[in-house]
């Protein structure tokens, strides 16, 4: 069972899930989820990848147990995990992001160079303009704060090109590519120009949709494991 923990930052409180590893053989992961996930979705990856190393799964800001400021952007987000991360201080870790969790994974990618060892997106594109459509709120509790979709989508139909040609071309680190195939709603040629644009990427697909690590965890854990 992970460890639940808080770790209170500067200006907020961020939450996630510890897998302490059962060795010590290999670095830490941290995994980013996914608009509207908890850390818990990770879950059915984390539990067998803390086999080998510590694994940390992030609730980010709006989510979950962490704070819900009502300020959302993915670089606000970035700048949480980079904060969480000197807080933790645990050296040389390796990053994987789904979704939203991948932009965010892309930009603390760029900013910390010296410390992420590999990073692994899923199923995100080189983010392009796209038609506005917001999505209508569902009905009840959720385990997010919904001010931050109404937020963060606008900023991903709308995407600053500068921003995020700028930022890929600074990721230095191994990158894995995972696309969702021909059910997923994300482009997956814009999949394949990500990975074309990254200094060092390989771009595989697994035939799932969008929810690649939840839809096919084996397949997925499989094709992380070995990069990683």
């Amino acid at each position: 069972m992970p460890e639940l923990r808080k770790i209170p930052l500067d200006s907020l409180t961020l939450a996630l899930r510890v897998w302490p590893a059962a060795s010590r053989n290999a670095v830490p992961a941290v995994l980013l989820p996914a608009t509207g996930k908890t850390a818990a979705d990770w879950d059915t990856i984390a539990a067998p990848l803390s086999a080998e190393r510590t694994v940390y799964a992030v609730d980010l800001r709006g989510h979950g147990a962490s704070d819900w400021p009502g300020d959302y952007a993915v670089e606000l987000m970035a700048r949480d995990v980079i904060g969480l991360l000197d807080v933790l201080d645990i050296g040389e870790f390796d990053l994987i992001g789904h979704s939203v969790g991948g932009f965010v994974a892309c930009l603390v990618a760029a900013a910390r160079p010296a410390t992420v060892r590999r990073l692994v997106v899923e199923d995100i594109p080189f983010p392009h303009p796209r038609p506005a459509a917001p999505p209508a709120r569902p009905a009840g509790d959720l385990p997010f704060d919904w001010r931050m979709v109404e937020q963060v989508r606008p900023e991903l139909d709308s995407p600053d090109d500068a921003l995020w040609s700028a930022t890929v071309a600074a990721i230095a680190a191994p990158t894995l590519v995972i696309g969702g195939g021909p059910a997923s709603p994300i482009p997956q040629p814009d999949v394949a120009e990500l990975a074309a644009r990254l200094r060092d990427a390989r771009l595989t697909t697994i035939n799932a949709g969008h929810l690649i690590h939840a839809t096919r965890p084996a397949d997925f854990l499989a094709a992380v494991t070995e990069f990683l």
